[in-house]
């Protein structure tokens, strides 16, 4: 079965978008070749993969056209956050590091607290944080 789990992602520019996802906080994967078409890193303590590619790079392994996610939605990531504090901070640093924000953290369903953002290329990204001790049984 299924050993790992990992997720790649077209970007029009890998060096900016490496930078962008450094400064919220995703670890760098040292044992990949990072270089000017691709990059790779690890996120959570579970450690997904995510992987650059630059769009030909991208287009190559698809064999299609790669969506513009500045206008269209192609999915919405989620990343579990252990507090309110930490989805805010993520958030935070998302903006400073160039992303873009037009929501605002906020409760949802009681139990639940969060924000989306997208990252230079317009993909979105959700960080949640679930109390679960008041989720609904």
């Amino acid at each position: 079965m299924t050993k790992e789990f990992w997720f790649n992602l077209p970007v029009k520019n890998v060096q900016k978008a490496t930078a962008f996802f450094t400064q919220i906080g995703f670890t760098l994967n040292s044992h990949y070749n990072n270089n000017e078409s691709s990059a790779s890193f690890f996120i959570g303590q579970k450690n997904i993969v995510m992987m650059l590619f630059d769009y030909p790079s991208f287009k190559g392994f698809t064999g299609n056209e790669t969506a513009d996610a500045t206008k269209v939605s192609e999915v919405l990531f989620s990343i579990d956050a252990e507090s309110k504090e930490e989805v805010d901070e993520i958030v935070k640093r998302a903006i400073a590091a160039g992303g873009a924000s037009s929501h605002k953290p906020s409760e949802m369903q009681g139990w639940m607290y969060g924000c989306v953002f997208t990252d230079l290329d317009g993909h979105r990204w959700n960080v949640l944080h679930m109390d679960m001790s008041k989720m609904p049984r």
